[in-house]
């Protein structure tokens, strides 16, 4: 379309100062370029170059009120805040039993709005209830590259262990959305074979505090640790860890930089067991230490 546009505009300079036999030859030659018909094409010229007037287009009345938008921030936090293509699917059988306990008050024609309610825009529309919560993407691992050539990479097609041993971990952090000063990370340690999880929580990042939560983790598991994969942070990626493990012979390795997929066994677990209990909030202090390791879920 562009290229007729540009094809038009530069014929219409001569079609205007053409006697008639020469419109008509400009014309024949537009609608070979183009396959316009004769008579679109005459249209075309003429209107090319002149100002067409701009007109504000009416903005559409909004489909989902006040209400609906609620609801469906009610509906997000019931299913514990899952991604739209997640929650999407949840809708038709969440909103009939909340409305039926009483959770949700909404018309039958609200309610239909809100089941009908598409992957984007559960997205779109929980943007600023993510925003307010604090449901940000801040990664918190800095790549380490020190010793890196002596960790071999393990990618996630190469997880087909069938005895227990073998553990994928990662930290999760606690800022709350502010990353200033230091604040409590959760360290992930979960089996692959059997899917065993122990969590223990570290007040910063520090490579002795984390080979203590590993040790710690380790002791919890009801078998001997054989292997521990990693992430690429500095945290894992150091001296210290792999000292540790050469120490008590088990295999160290990390994923690819970047493709959270080989850790994919930790990540699962990162939420299930880290973010669905605690959730988003800054922890800091040693007392919330305290309550991030007491016993009634870790």
């Amino acid at each position: 379309m562009a290229q007729r546009r540009a094809v038009t505009n530069r014929l219409a300079a001569r079609y205007r100062q053409a006697t008639r036999a020469e419109k008509s030859e400009i014309l024949t030659q537009l609608v070979e370029l183009t396959g316009w018909h004769r008579d679109h094409a005459r249209a075309q010229l003429r209107a090319a170059g002149t100002v067409r007037v701009a007109v504000a287009r009416k903005p559409r009345p909004p489909l989902y009120s006040e209400r609906v938008i609620t609801a469906l921030e009610t509906c997000w936090c019931v299913a514990r805040f899952p991604a739209g293509k997640r929650l999407a699917p949840m809708l038709p059988t969440l909103v009939p039993m909340l409305r039926r306990d009483g959770e949700l008050d909404l018309t039958d024609n609200e309610a239909a709005l809100l089941v009908e309610m598409s992957a984007a825009t559960i997205d779109r529309r929980l943007g600023p209830a993510k925003e307010r919560d604090g449901f940000t993407a801040t990664s918190h691992t800095k790549p380490g590259s020190m010793l890196k050539s002596q960790i071999p990479i393990r990618t996630w097609s190469e997880w087909d262990e069938t005895s227990p041993g073998f553990v994928e971990i990662d930290l999760v952090g606690h800022e709350g959305g502010n990353s200033h000063g230091e604040f409590c990370f959760t360290l992930t340690m979960v089996d692959v074979a059997t899917g065993w999880t122990v969590n223990r929580s570290v007040p910063n990042k520090a490579a002795a505090h984390v080979a203590d939560a590993i040790e710690h983790a380790s002791s919890r598991f009801p078998f001997p640790i054989l292997g521990i994969d990693s992430d690429n942070g500095s945290e894992f990626i150091n001296a210290h860890l792999l000292d540790y493990c050469e120490a008590r012979k088990i295999t160290f390795t990390r994923g690819r930089p970047g493709n959270k997929n080989d850790g994919c066994h930790v990540e699962q677990k990162n939420w299930t067991h880290v973010r669905g209990l605690v959730g988003y909030l800054r922890y800091d202090t040693e007392a919330e230490l305290d309550l991030l390791n007491a016993e009634h879920w870790v």
